[in-house]
């Protein structure tokens, strides 16, 4: 596994008092990160108030090793794009489901089940393929390598996952580009592909690779 120090998390950070600020004044649109398939949460109720830190620091301290993907991941490999989700997979082991519960439950958070019904955070909700949540930072989907992937061998994404550490110790695992690329093209969706492409045009200037891919 690869290890990155800070940058990443600045950028996260940066990006996330960005999306707070832009949606501070902004009425409610009623829509939530399931309802925005090409402009991207930054236009949905999810962008207002958005900070994934409670939720990432909760993980790390849970222990639970669960990977960023998503736009976040994105952010933190230096996309330009802003978000208002928080997307999350996990290997979907039953052993490790209490840790992963802990971790959303000290932040508040609420599961929903498909009808939009919120549900507790008990360990069983979250060995599910994917389990929607909410909480007062962030809201996404929890997912598992058991979440239809098409031909993504999504269970060996979790070995590649990069890991940023900020001085503080906070530990946050994320997607490799490489990785989070094959998401997003598989997925298909048009906020997906171009946002695989932006990922897809980066380079090294000295390397010719993107730190934080695996060599």
């Amino acid at each position: 596994m690869n290890q990155m120090i800070d940058e990443p998390l600045d950028r996260l950070r940066a990006a996330a008092r960005r999306t707070r600020e832009l949606a501070l004044n902004r009425a409610s649109t009623s829509l939530s990160h399931q309802d925005a398939d090409v402009v991207g949460t930054i236009g949905t109720d999810d962008a207002i108030g958005f900070d994934p830190f409670p939720l990432l620091e909760a993980l790390h301290h849970s222990g639970v090793r669960a990977v960023v993907i998503g736009q976040v991941a994105g952010i933190m490999h230096g996309s330009t794009e802003l978000t208002g989700d928080l997307d999350l997979l996990w290997d979907g082991a039953p052993a490790h489901a209490p840790a992963l519960a802990a971790a959303f439950t000290s932040v508040n958070a609420q599961l929903i089940d498909e009808k939009g019904i919120p549900v507790a955070p008990h360990p069983e909700s979250f060995l599910r393929p994917k389990a929607l949540f909410t909480s007062p930072g962030a809201s996404g989907d929890c997912c598992t390598p058991a979440l239809p992937w098409g031909d993504l061998r999504v269970q060996d994404f979790l070995d590649h996952a990069i890991t940023a550490v900020d001085p503080g110790g906070l530990e946050v695992h994320y997607a490799s580009r490489r990785d989070l690329i094959r998401m997003r093209r598989a997925i298909g969706r048009p906020k997906d592909l171009r946002r695989a492409d932006e990922l897809d045009s980066f380079t090294s200037v000295h390397s010719g690779r993107v730190p934080g891919d695996p060599a």
